[in-house]
């Protein structure tokens, strides 16, 4: 029984592949044109990608980020205050981190503004950035 099975199977097995090779076939003989095209284009994607993993290798998974401590101390920032900085980057608004941290929005508002000052910026996405560029945040 499954020796029939396994035979019939790589009849059909062999005829499908006859088919899709006819069928290429016709392909190849009444669109040569876009054929070369698709085939060109499916070459410069390979180089592209290559290239890309060449040029901007990733970091490794496994590194964990190191927050830049003297940056911090050296600033004057506090421990708060460093958590609505992490929370800002992470696009919270002021009730949603006010309700995270359990204090008063007005308390998050003060702790932006020492922050906006320690930073020398004026805007929630240049703090960001500003503590990007110096290593507090990933």
């Amino acid at each position: 029984m499954w020796r029939t099975i396994l035979i019939f199977g790589g009849i059909l097995a062999v005829a499908a592949f006859g088919l899709q090779w006819l069928e290429y076939q016709l392909l190849a003989r009444t669109h040569p044109g876009e054929l070369y095209i698709v085939l060109l284009a499916l070459g410069f994607m390979g180089l592209g990608v290559w290239a890309g993993s060449r040029l901007f290798p990733r970091q490794p998974v496994g590194e964990a980020f190191v927050v830049n401590a003297r940056v911090k101390e050296t600033l004057g920032i506090s421990e708060r205050e460093f958590e609505v900085l992490g929370l800002l980057a992470a696009g919270r608004s002021n009730k949603e981190i006010a309700s995270q941290l359990h204090v008063s929005p007005n308390t998050v508002k003060t702790h932006v503004a020492k922050l906006y000052g320690k930073l020398e910026v004026t805007r929630r996405t240049e703090a960001v950035m500003r503590a990007r560029e110096l290593g507090m945040l990933q």
